[in-house]
């Protein structure tokens, strides 16, 4: 009878790498990973709440978001929540509320305050922020935007032509796509693929990654964290948090005229705005802000009729009128303010520093904003053009 012998299993040996950078398995427990999805949570919530209150951030009364800065989303809602909390009037638009030929103190809402003799306006203009976007942006990120006075830009240059109305097939590029609803719907020009627009729903559920994109822009330059350790290596990321928001970029085109630039009378052939995306979202926008408690004054262009060939000025003064009907109709204040002189302005839309101070007066002297001073209970269901 023969017996045999097990021999016993050799422990397996381990190079040196295998060692050092091998994987170990850990696994948990339910309760564990309860644990770590609490913690992780907790991380993701908590820290743009503690970015807030380590970044310093006193806007003078000029300020505006800087312009390499307009895709930040997380330092919109805090700007406009700051104002919104000092009772002053918020000024919404694009960049032409913004201010893209002129400075800072140079702006419709610096003239303004100046005109009116108090620092209560508040820029908050963005650039590129097209009817469709500022409407997502509206609403993903203007909760503090209530029970204020805003006066709502209204830009006609996006219903100009099929491109700026984002209604033609083909791509056409555009700022601020986070923006655009990405499902609900359909806008012609977008073309993000469905895993692009599937991040984008995402991210809006997460607070955290609009605070990262901030972060981002305000302390590491845009770049991602990677590459700005390989940029700094001896350097802090996280130190870089208490660094401030406040600052503004030297003004990015010069102080010129239309003519000056040699730019050409333009025939526009303006949509119809029943069949308009923009003019959809820009009519959302104002029930958004009216739903959250705002006093609403629309101001419509002043748009460079000299640069229209006589059908486009036609096509756009039909396009005006109809804007006015509708507000009118919906019981809006609004202000169609006369145009300014052609050497006033810089391009279709955009006036010049004397532009902005001749449309601050234009404003304050209007029916409509004194209306907008009034109590709530004073005002009238109508709008008014005066």
């Amino acid at each position: 009878m023969t017996s045999s012998v097990q021999a016993p299993e050799k422990t397996p040996v381990l190079s040196r790498e295998e060692a050092l950078y091998g994987s170990v398995e850990m696994p948990l427990s339910v309760r564990q990973w309860i644990w770590a999805a609490a913690v992780v949570l907790l991380v993701l919530t908590g820290l743009p709440v503690a970015g807030k209150r380590r970044e310093t951030f006193r806007p003078d009364p000029d300020y505006r978001v800087p312009y390499e800065m307009s895709s930040d989303y997380w330092l919109f809602e805090r700007y406009s929540r700051l104002a919104a909390s000092e009772s002053k009037t918020l000024v919404v638009g694009d960049s032409v509320v913004w201010g893209e030929y002129v400075p800072a103190d140079e702006t419709l809402s610096h003239y303004l305050a100046a005109l009116a003799g108090e620092k209560k306006f508040a820029n908050l203009g963005l650039d590129g922020m097209y009817p469709v976007a500022q409407a997502g942006l509206l609403e993903q990120y203007g909760e503090g935007i209530s029970n204020s006075r805003v006066i709502l830009h209204f830009n006609p240059l996006w219903m100009a032509s099929r491109e700026h109305d984002l209604r033609e097939g083909k791509e056409f590029r555009f700022n601020h796509p986070q923006l655009l609803p990405q499902f609900s719907r359909e806008i012609p020009a977008y073309k993000a693929s469905f895993a692009d627009r599937l991040e984008i729903v995402a991210e809006r559920l997460l607070p955290f990654r609009p605070w990262v994109r901030h972060w981002r822009w305000e302390c590491l330059g845009g770049a991602d964290l990677a590459r700005w350790t390989l940029a700094h290596p001896y350097a802090s990321p996280i130190s870089a948090v208490v660094k401030s928001a406040e600052g503004d970029a030297p003004v990015r085109r010069a102080n010129l005229s239309w003519k000056e630039r040699g730019a050409t009378v333009q025939d526009f052939p303006w949509v119809e705005l029943g069949e308009s995306p923009q003019w959809r979202a820009f009519r959302d926008s104002v029930e958004m802000l009216r739903r959250q408690g705002d006093t609403v004054l629309v101001v419509v262009g002043p748009f460079n009729e000299y640069m229209l060939t006589p059908r486009s000025r036609e096509g756009y003064r039909r396009v005006v009128s109809e804007v006015g009907k509708w507000l009118q109709e919906t019981g809006v204040l609004y202000f169609v303010p006369p145009s300014l002189p052609s050497e006033y302005y810089a391009d279709a839309s955009h006036p010049l520093s004397e532009g902005y101070a001749m449309l601050g007066r234009e404003i304050l002297a209007s029916e409509a904003f004194a209306r907008l001073l009034q109590p709530t209970t004073e005002k009238s269901t109508q709008g008014t053009n005066r």
